[in-house]
């Protein structure tokens, strides 16, 4: 088996994991724009992934792409999602502010 993990102690109760934020792993650079459409039922999005920035700095970014894109979005797992396929305005809006950016997918 395995190491085992203890969840809980008679004499303690529920232990809970020491929280620590997941780290990110390390792009290469290379800000990529992908259009998904899996588990939305059907409706697509433009997932922005590889940025290397901090959570607060994801979320200004994101909130300027959405205004820009006049659409709405979210920030999550270290990934921008924009409603739409917005891929062409999204890479020339990123490519302004500096990013090295590719289309990915179909």
């Amino acid at each position: 088996m395995s190491d085992s993990v203890l969840v809980y102690s008679t004499q303690g109760g529920r232990i809970k994991a020491e929280d620590k934020p997941a780290a990110r792993p390390k792009g290469d650079g290379i800000v990529r724009i992908q259009r998904q459409t899996s588990g939305r039922k059907g409706s697509g999005v433009s997932l922005i992934s590889g940025l290397d920035l901090n959570d607060d700095e994801l979320k200004t970014l994101a909130a300027g792409l959405k205004k820009r894109c006049g659409c709405g979005g979210a920030v999550k797992n270290g990934c921008i999602e924009i409603q739409g396929d917005k891929r062409d305005l999204l890479k020339s809006l990123l490519e302004q502010q500096g990013f090295r950016v590719k289309l990915a997918g179909g």
